[in-house]
């Protein structure tokens, strides 16, 4: 069994760390809050005192991290430290200019793929969630499959770009969903009526995940993704959207809470000019 060491035990990195255990994989975990990573020792892994710790004889590198900034911090850790002939699988979601920055960074030795994952903490902890791997994975093939169905996506940096277009639809699709019931509530019409409507018609799965329990993804992660995606081409519906993500995330209650906390905050906020 490969050796790994899991960086990040975030809302989804705990549990995608959990399957790990579960299969068996002598598993080294590190977080910058340490206490997150109790229930991880308790359950057999090894908590490493920083990064550089965590990474030094792991034959597979996985982070998990907030965004970019997180990862090209714990990059200036572990970097130096890779050991020949490990693998480093990069799944937060951080585009692939950052990919590629980080393949220009890890020796020749070292085999970076960028995978990020799609699904929410339900499908992570079920090990269902949809993995998309670009660059060479076939070394980290049944690693990755431990968490769910792998698509390979082509070179690397191929999962980070479909990991932008994905979020962004989901994101997008979201706050159409929020707006929609917010003319619903203008014009009237009963909340559950409208979305029946909804989830009826093509924005069905945005209805699902706007009114979605038992899931975990923040409205400061959604600024931060659709940030991204704005970065790299104009798409001015999505600049609206990122305003309204924005707001959400400015109140405190909100900013750390599921999207679907966002849609309320979109349905009640006054944005018509008096």
């Amino acid at each position: 069994m490969q050796k790994i060491a899991f960086l990040g035990l975030g809302h989804m990195g705990e549990p995608m760390a959990r399957q790990l255990l579960s299969a068996g994989h002598p598993l080294t975990v590190w977080n910058r809050t340490a206490e997150k990573a109790e229930p991880l020792v308790e359950a057999g892994a090894r908590l490493a005192a920083d990064p550089a710790d965590a990474v030094r004889d792991a034959d597979v590198v996985i982070t998990m991290l907030a965004g970019p900034e997180a990862v090209r911090a714990v990059a200036d850790a572990i970097v130096p430290r890779l050991r020949p002939g490990a693998h480093w699988v990069e799944m937060s979601t951080v585009g692939p200019d950052v990919v590629r920055e980080l393949g220009a960074r890890v020796p020749k030795s070292v085999t970076l793929v960028d995978a990020p994952v799609m699904g929410s903490t339900d499908k992570a902890a079920s090990g269902r969630l949809g993995i998309l791997a670009g660059g060479d994975a076939d070394g980290v093939a049944q690693v990755l499959a431990r968490f769910g169905p792998v698509t390979r996506t082509g070179p690397l940096g191929s999962g980070a770009a479909l990991k932008l277009v994905v979020n962004t639809a989901v994101i997008g699709g979201v706050a159409l969903v929020a707006e929609a019931m917010k003319l619903a509530d203008a014009l009237g019409l009963d909340e559950e009526t409208a979305k029946g409507a909804l989830a009826g018609g093509p924005l069905g799965g945005a209805v699902g995940r706007a009114f979605a329990t038992g899931v975990h993804f923040g409205s400061d992660l959604a600024v931060k993704d659709v940030a991204l995606a704005t970065e790299v081409t104009q798409l001015p519906a999505m600049e609206a959207v990122l305003a309204h993500y924005k707001a959400a995330a400015a109140d405190p209650e909100v900013a750390h809470e599921d999207i679907a906390r966002a849609v309320a905050h979109i349905r009640s906020r006054n944005t018509r000019t008096p």
